[in-house]
């Protein structure tokens, strides 16, 4: 009976096989579940800030892998904000020693900020007074702190047009006496505490001499303001030369600087300028195509051919920076663009050296100045560097101040969480000699390291031939001639308040400027 039914069982499983393999029957895959993210927010974005890196960054080589760099262990800030910024920092570190120095406490260009603050785009971790689109919030002042930490005096050493300062009367030159009462120039530390927790407030009050030695005594109200990026423009006459003069703030965009630059141009073709003299020392750049507009507008007529080059990675060269089809290409309205019914991202852009090569084309009808002198200093940068760099190679150029900041390399932002702006270092400049990589900055050809207001003397207004760095480019110009001026003459009561010293004391407020330089022009790959 038993070998009956195993017979009977046996019988059944034959047949059964038999069946299936005539069905053919496919299995049935199995159900893939996605994996459940349990990441938080926070962590994701700090996964972007690496991943963008790891394919965009212009030193993308030198970077470890995800794992290793770990991007989700920057936790001890209080503000992810902060928690985003050191990781950023510590990415920087790898880039030694371009970006990043030993020792340094900061990454020297890349930088993060939350884009609901309005003029974060000009800030680079300070508060700026006007953003490159000529938007002011503030008083309009900017600080310069010369001597000793016991011993030093306040300078308003530049004021921003239309600002409460402006409108006030003040000028580059005033000394500051007393804020909101209490006297200064003694204790630096001190001092500055108490000048940070002023410019804080809506109002301050402060007392002072004006350029010509008379006392002032004003109450400013901080408020918006549209703003000139020109300080000063003039034409000075040294012997049988006419020198023209810009002192020039900022690269901002097109709508807000390109009309001034050219009526200053205008002015310098019909008073017959012959040399030029150009005030960077306050500039620490912007906009790169308002920077190619000022340099078409210095150049001779005979320069032509390439103006200068943007190098990215290898990575990005190649079109393999795959990530960037997450950003959406924004047209000057911040308008999502479509091609061919496509949204266009900057994945879509040509970032091959022919596609970055810049050329020039000639603007203005100034076309016979052939020599020209820069001011600057360590807060001269980037798009203030990319002009001086361009034009080497096509005129006599001569710099006069101190060594500039020192950054040949730019920008555009890629937004994580529709909240940020990460504007990592993505491309290299260099100019038609292939000249570039002035990582520690340009270098001046007279007086490095010669004082803004050496020891004994007071600040001048721009344009002023007394001003020490304008008198040194005026005497590269026109050696042995004198440019005469008014206001030679100190009088006692500036010379009791005149520079104790010609060190600049270091401090944020005395270098408010953004540094950077924001490529917005891209080519779309065919």
């Amino acid at each position: 009976m038993k070998i009956n039914k195993l017979f009977a069982l046996l019988a059944i499983s034959i047949f059964t096989l038999a069946a299936c393999k005539k069905a053919k029957i496919t299995p049935t895959p199995p159900v893939v579940v996605p994996p459940v993210i349990t990441a938080t927010r926070a962590e994701l974005s700090k996964d972007s800030i690496f991943l963008y890196a790891k394919q965009i960054y212009l030193w993308n080589d030198k970077l470890p892998t995800y794992e290793v760099f770990n991007p989700r262990k920057y936790t001890t800030n209080t503000s992810e904000l902060d928690n985003y910024d050191q990781e950023l920092f510590e990415i920087t570190k790898y880039s030694n020693p371009y970006e990043y120095k030993t020792g340094g406490t900061s990454s020297k260009y890349s930088y993060i900020f939350d884009k609901a603050n309005k003029n974060a785009s000009a800030s680079l971790k300070t508060t700026a007074s006007v953003d490159l689109e000529g938007n002011g919030n503030d008083l309009g002042i900017r600080f310069g702190f010369y001597g000793t930490d016991a011993s030093f005096t306040t300078y308003v050493s530049a004021v921003y047009q239309n600002s409460p300062a402006d409108k006030a009367g003040i000028t580059r030159g005033y000394v500051i006496t007393k804020i909101n009462g209490v006297t200064v120039g003694t204790n630096f530390s001190t001092n500055l505490n108490f000048l940070n927790t002023s410019l804080a407030g809506t109002t301050i009050s402060l007392e002072g001499l004006k350029n010509d030695g008379t006392s002032f005594s004003t109450t400013l109200l901080k408020s918006l303001f549209k703003s000139s990026p020109i300080y000063k423009t003039k034409i000075l006459t040294a012997g049988t030369k006419k020198v023209g003069y810009l002192a020039y703030a900022r690269f901002s965009n097109a709508e807000n600087s390109i009309a001034e630059l050219e009526t200053a141009f205008t002015s310098f073709a019909a008073g017959g300028v012959t040399d030029l003299i150009i005030d960077l020392r306050y500039n620490g750049g912007g906009y790169v195509s308002t920077a190619q507009h000022l340099i078409n507008l210095i150049a001779p007529s005979t320069a032509t051919g390439t103006m200068f080059t943007e190098y990215y990675n290898a990575t990005m060269q190649a079109g393999n920076a795959t990530i960037l089809a997450n950003q959406p290409l924004l047209d000057a309205n911040d308008k999502v663009q479509y091609r061919n019914g496509k949204m266009i991202t900057y994945a879509d852009v040509d970032y091959s050296v022919a596609g970055n090569t810049e050329l020039f084309s000639k603007k203005g009808s100034l076309t016979t100045v052939n020599n020209i002198v820069f001011i600057v200093s360590g807060s001269t940068a980037s798009a203030s560097e990319l002009v001086i760099n361009s034009l080497k190679p096509h005129m006599t150029v001569q710099l006069v101040g101190l060594t500039t900041y020192g950054k040949p390399v730019g920008f555009f932002p890629i937004t994580i969480e529709n909240k940020y702006d990460v504007y990592y270092s993505l491309f290299e400049t260099k100019n038609s000699l292939g000249q570039g990589g002035y990582y520690d900055g340009l270098i001046p050809d007279i007086a490095n390291r010669a004082p803004e207001v050496p020891a004994g003397t007071i600040m001048y207004d721009f344009g002023n031939p007394n001003d020490n760095y304008l008198k040194m480019a005026l005497g590269l110009i026109a050696p042995g001639v004198t440019v005469t001026s008014q206001a030679r003459t100190m009088t006692a009561k500036q010379q009791e308040l005149a520079s104790p010293s010609s060190a600049v004391i270091n401090t944020d407020l005395s270098d408010h400027e953004f540094k950077g330089m924001i490529d917005t022009k891209h080519k779309i790959k065919e």
